[in-house]
């Protein structure tokens, strides 16, 4: 099997913990452009997260090139080289990016 390195890439990640959190989402009231309210009419908002624990009115959702993705709070939306955006959890979030000065 082949091992590879990732390159080294400067991304641009926010971390989400509510509606408005991303900075282009506007105003906190109201539908985000990045990280919309995660709404789904066949599965009770009240319902824990499998992933999280916290209730499913609490999450998000952003659309990303594979399709939707559900944003738990805590999440990081990370920026890649191609402007695309997608979820990551915090812990793989640690793993893999270092600040940058």
């Amino acid at each position: 099997m082949s091992k590879f390195v990732k390159k080294p890439v400067e991304i641009e990640a926010h971390q989400w913990f509510k509606n408005g959190d991303h900075p282009e989402d506007g105003r906190s009231d109201w539908e985000g452009n990045v990280v919309r309210y995660y709404r789904n009419p066949s599965i009770n908002g009240q319902i824990e997260c499998l992933k999280c624990r916290d209730i499913m009115h609490n999450h998000g959702w952003i659309d990303t090139l594979e399709g939707g993705h559900i944003v738990c709070p805590g999440d990081w939306v990370v920026t890649g080289v191609k402007g695309e955006m997608h979820p990551c959890k915090p812990d793989i979030f640690e793993e893999t990016y270092d600040p940058v000065d």
